[in-house]
């Protein structure tokens, strides 16, 4: 397949991040078939994920065909930002207004 699958990721990814400088892709081949690892600037990732998975679901499924016209698995492995683990922190300690509001009696 000779990077064929790289190039086509390399090249839908960059077309729709804000970032494409720092798009990054690194193909590996195992027992599983050929695994791509992405990796992209922590503010494009809303953008690869979409709404639901679906932007990267697509982008799977593109692979798959992509895969089966070389009879070769390909799968796709978006890998998370490192300051991931932060923003997490810092979005569960919003602190929640917790005062009761007056009954109303009919």
């Amino acid at each position: 397949m000779a990077n064929k699958d790289q190039d086509f990721v390399d090249y839908v990814v960059k077309a729709f991040v804000d970032y494409p400088e720092d798009v990054k892709t690194e193909r590996r081949i195992d027992e599983m078939g050929v695994l791509l690892e992405l990796t992209v600037n922590p503010k494009d990732m809303g953008k690869i994920i979409g709404k639901e998975g679906r932007t990267a679901k697509a982008l799977r499924t593109l692979l798959r065909v992509l895969g089966a016209k070389e009879n070769a698995r390909i799968n796709l492995k978006i890998i998370e930002p490192e300051g991931k683990e932060e923003v997490k922190a810092t979005e569960n300690k919003e602190e929640k207004d917790t005062t009761e509001l007056p009954k109303l009696e009919v």
